[in-house]
């Protein structure tokens, strides 16, 4: 096995299994841009505090620049002799320049390296994450643009409840997805706090100017306590916080897009490209991207969990339970952008069915609530003309009909006071046209949310 780097204190070797359980590098090994980063800037910040030579740090950095190239490669095999992304630089290090390398680890531990890398890494995946949201919400105005006319029934406990405008369906997804990328742009504050120089726990000896590398490396201030710096990982939980609410939020829009796509609801056709068919019944057509994304939100739910069970009894500071906040996370930012990136393409594609949309709003009396309202124009109490409404509906299911089938002279029966103006209320158009309120589903006010959104989207 490769020497420890802190194995001067031990008479023996470590147990051949222990070795395997206690190594990060299969998944840590993700960490190498960051790693080489972040011990880049810290390189070019000792030779200016004068701790090494300008010309040890050029070699250095010459030599973690070659490293670099090596790495991204990917050519080196996951089962290599050392514990973590962290010993596989410095040692390759050391094979390029000697024990002049062994100077790189002046004034930190592998505690706020790691820190270190991982707010990196959670930095440029935020940054990533919230590009793909936009491309989404991008996927999301122009469904609603494009089916501008579209009406389609709103739900409540998953029974018809009144008609809307698909595009102000879709705009409310769209509403969710501005709230995850603010969730994320707010956490991005806390990411960007640079804890290098925190050492182990207690901060070092050397006089290490820590603003220098935060700069270099794009943080917006130093951690302010080492022993917090080395043991926090709320910008970890942060993330996994945040990516959960989105992933439930995918997770919804494909729960409403696998229904809208059955016979049974007949609103939508999903692309081909995105569905795969059956083993034994050909006429199949499996929603199977859709399914992935519900299924894999809780996963993500998993990860958040795991690291919360894993943070709640660690005294200070750094402990090795802490290595298990990677793999919960690298598997997190994979599972989202993956979920974003496909779900944007499959939205591009879907197809809808305006008829059979506009067949549901007409059937289940949907503008009962519209009813109610115009005998309130009437003078009469809201809760009297749901009575009667109730009454109408009711008397309308026992006779198979709608409400805009009942005669005058039917309705009459309910409340005299009803007259031919009626029959203009119980037109879904209008229905969706009298919510001009701001938030509604009006067409004007949906065009004009619409716009908004272009507007948001031009100016980030």
């Amino acid at each position: 096995m490769a020497e420890k780097v802190w194995g001067g204190r031990f008479k023996e070797g470590t147990d051949e299994a222990l070795e395997r359980f206690n190594a990060s590098l299969p998944f840590d090994r993700r960490l190498y841009a960051q790693d080489i980063e972040g011990s880049r800037a810290h390189c070019r910040m000792l030779a200016k505090q004068g701790i090494i030579r300008e010309e040890e740090a050029s070699r250095m950095m010459e030599a973690l620049s070659e490293i670099l190239i090596e790495l991204e490669k990917k050519d080196t095999a996951p089962e290599l002799p050392y514990e973590d992304i962290h010993t596989l630089v410095e040692r390759k290090l050391v094979e390029k320049v000697g024990p002049l390398g062994e100077k790189l680890h002046t004034g930190r531990s592998r505690n706020d390296q790691v820190a270190l890398d991982t707010r990196m890494y959670v930095r440029d995946a935020i940054k990533r994450v919230i590009a793909l949201i936009g491309d989404m919400q991008s996927a999301l105005v122009e469904l609603a643009e494009k089916h501008i006319d579209f009406i389609v029934p709103g739900y409540t406990h998953l029974q018809r409840a009144q008609p809307v405008l698909l595009g102000h369906h879709f705009l409310a997804y769209y509403e969710m997805l501005s709230r995850d990328r603010a969730r994320y742009e707010e956490s991005m504050k806390r990411v960007r706090i640079m804890p290098l120089g925190s050492a182990a726990l207690a901060g070092t000896t050397f006089k290490l100017d820590r603003q220098m590398v935060a700069r270099e490396l794009g943080f917006e201030t130093v951690s302010a306590n080492s022993m917090d710096a080395v043991s926090d990982r709320d910008f970890v939980l942060e993330f996994l916080f945040g990516s959960s609410v989105l992933m439930m939020h995918l997770s919804r829009l494909s729960e409403e897009l696998i229904l809208w796509s059955t016979m049974e609801f007949g609103f939508v056709s999903l692309p081909d490209a995105f569905c795969t068919g059956s083993s034994i019944m050909p006429q199949k057509k499996n929603p199977d991207l859709l399914e992935l994304v519900r299924g894999k939100t809780g996963r993500v739910y998993g990860h958040l969990m795991a690291l919360f069970t894993t943070m709640k009894g660690l005294p200070l500071t750094y402990n090795k339970d802490m290595q298990e906040d990677k793999e919960g996370l690298f598997d997190t930012v994979d599972t989202v952008e993956q979920s974003l990136l496909l779900m944007s393409r499959l939205l591009s594609g879907v197809s809808f069915h305006k008829e059979a949309m506009s067949n549901a709003v007409d059937h289940g009396y949907l503008v009962a609530t519209d009813l109610a309202d115009y005998l309130v124009t009437k003078g009469v109490t809201f809760r009297q003309a749901h009575e009667v409404v109730g009454r109408m509906v009711l008397s309308a299911l026992e006779r198979g009909v709608e409400l805009h089938e009942l005669t005058l002279d039917e309705m009459k029966g309910f409340w005299q006071d009803i007259e031919e103006d009626v029959y203009a209320w119980l037109d879904p158009i209008a229905c969706i046209d009298r919510r001009n309120i701001m938030g509604g589903t009006g067409r004007s006010l949906v065009k004009v949310a619409l716009a908004k959104a272009r507007e948001d989207m031009k100016a980030r």
